[in-house]
């Protein structure tokens, strides 16, 4: 049986929601490379030890071994992706959302813990996105990477140790990046209209990433190709610049943005230093995100100005989940738009495109059976 998805291959985590099931999953986007390593305790969840072997013919190195999502976050070897890398095109890109299909493969089903087993098969029908900037020149290139055979072994993941799966993509929907954000909030599941404002108007979307800023403007859900357009900035060099700081000044390094943004998620600003001193590292955050914010505004503006039918301008992503009190104070009178969950608009989104595109194919597949037996 075909599975529907939606994945937001994002540069900060990878985002997946199956049809049918209720919870996202999230993997941050990080690898180290993997090894044998030594299991004092083993880890409650297999998220949280994502050890995987991938074979891809998609992949400039195959079959290496990674560790992947957080048991890679506090690896010194670790990497994230850096503003220079194309999602498109990214092999880590690739690892890490084979690794969450893989994972939704698994785990979807009912099975046992025994090692040993033979290798499972899951299809995939998905939508995912790319984006403004990126859509138009890779968006063909990045369906053929994702599309086709793929196999991922874990090693020693917990509860799925031993056990691989042959992930097969049947069909990649590849849409931009915010606009499947509004296709969301503006349809029921079964894709009928729920918001007719945002169905019909114009509307202004900043979808602000880690390393990508998109202001896609969508007219009646078509996307306006004159007034839609990206920045290649994100959250990531600011994050990048407080880890900077919080070492020279305070001596403590996060291993990772994931690490930093787990802290300032929680508003947990207060780091342990060396013989048990503590530090206070939020004038810090606040002087970066300050500055992220009035940037993000300034931006904003500028689009509206340009395109005055737009009627409103919503701000989501992550970017907007932790910049939402400074966005609010740098745009004054100015009132942009929030929505709850505003980091996982996209794969809902996604999901619900690779929805329409199988129903539409499904009804022309009726339609032509159905001309064909009409006699002549």
């Amino acid at each position: 049986m075909i599975k529907l998805a939606g994945i937001d291959i994002g540069n900060d985590s990878v985002k997946l929601v199956v049809d049918g099931s209720s919870e996202p999953i999230v993997v941050p986007s990080i690898l180290s490379p993997g090894y044998e390593r030594h299991v004092f305790q083993e880890e409650d969840s297999p998220l949280k030890a994502l050890d995987v072997r991938v074979y891809s013919p998609k992949l400039k190195k195959n079959n290496q071994r990674y560790f992947v999502g957080l048991l890679a976050m506090e690896d010194q070897d670790n990497s994230e992706l850096e503003e220079t890398d194309n999602k498109a095109t990214s092999d880590q890109a690739l690892i890490v959302a084979l690794t969450a299909l893989a994972y939704a493969g698994l785990t979807s089903q009912s099975y046992e813990t025994a090692e040993g087993q033979s290798t499972q098969v899951v299809e995939y029908i998905i939508g995912t996105g790319l984006p403004v900037r990126t859509y138009a020149g890779f968006h063909k290139s990045f369906e053929e990477r994702l599309v086709g055979e793929h196999e991922v072994s874990f090693l020693s993941t917990p509860k799925l140790r031993g056990r691989s799966i042959r992930v097969i993509i049947k069909r990649a929907v590849i849409s931009i990046e915010g606009a499947a954000a509004l296709f969301h909030m503006a349809t029921h599941d079964n894709l009928s209209v729920r918001n007719e404002e945002l169905y019909y108007g114009c509307i202004g979307i900043c979808e602000m990433g880690a390393l990508t800023t998109d202001f896609p403007v969508i007219r009646r859900m078509s996307i306006d190709n004159q007034h839609s357009t990206g920045e290649q900035f994100g959250l990531a060099s600011y994050l990048d610049n407080i880890i900077r700081d919080v070492e020279d000044e305070f001596g403590h390094r996060f291993q990772s943005r994931t690490k930093l943004i787990q802290r300032i998620k929680a508003r947990d600003y207060v780091i342990q230093r060396i013989g048990e001193g503590q530090a206070d590292i939020r004038p810090i955050v606040d002087n970066y995100f300050t500055r992220a914010a009035n940037k993000v505004v300034d931006l904003i503006l500028k689009r509206w100005k340009k395109n005055p039918d737009i009627q409103c301008f919503y701000v989501l992503g992550g970017g907007a989940i932790a910049l939402r009190d400074y966005i609010n104070e740098a745009a004054g009178n100015v009132r942009l738009r929030f929505v709850t969950e505003s980091e996982f608009q996209n794969v809902h989104g996604y999901l619900k495109l690779a929805r329409n595109k199988q129903n539409q194919a499904l009804a022309a597949q009726q339609q032509t059976a159905a001309s064909s037996e009409q006699p002549q």
